[in-house]
């Protein structure tokens, strides 16, 4: 079924405002899937903050030709069924939320992505990505390693008075 101009207009102006605010678009095949398995895809990243995107690529290269920073973007990797997970919180979120779905879910294929910046990464990078640890977790890492010089001192101090009874009743003997 054919959709109309106003409404491809609209799809175009969702996708622009998308795009504006995205640190990462990751866009992957999904022929195979069926509208369940896409329902559950939606649902865990709506939970991770990303937003999935089934859009003509047609499309989305008129989204990206009106922006700024994708008007330059090589956009030749747009090619066949490709969905588009976005998100405007975290940079790896999307690449992790459909590796973990392509988990279980083979027919899910990585195809690229597009950095915040207008860079084009390709598959392998993307899937790189999907491996690094969430923005929460590398926070997270480093306050720990920040922590861990004050918590020694914190274990050593505990031990003093201890080790000062036992001086103690040594001297006294």
């Amino acid at each position: 079924m054919a959709i109309s101009r106003d409404k491809k207009q609209s799809l175009v102006a969702e996708m622009s405002e998308a795009l504006d605010g995205a640190k990462m678009t990751v866009f992957a095949k999904y022929v195979g899937l069926s509208v369940a398995d896409l329902q559950e895809l939606r649902r865990s990243a709506r939970e991770a903050g990303v937003t999935i995107k089934v859009i003509k690529n047609r499309l989305v290269r008129v989204a990206m030709s009106e922006n700024n920073t994708y008007k330059s973007t090589d956009t030749s990797t747009l090619n066949g069924q490709l969905l588009y997970a976005i998100s405007s919180e975290d940079e790896v979120a999307p690449a992790q939320v459909l590796d973990k779905f392509a988990k279980s879910h083979p027919e899910l294929e990585f195809v690229g992505a597009f950095s915040g910046e207008g860079a084009n990464l390709d598959a392998g990078e993307v899937k790189s990505l999907a491996g690094l640890p969430s923005k929460n977790e590398l926070i997270a890492q480093v306050v720990a390693t920040l922590q861990s010089p004050v918590n020694d001192v914190v274990n050593g101090l505990n031990g003093l008075p201890s080790i000062l009874n036992a001086l103690e009743s040594k001297a006294q003997a």
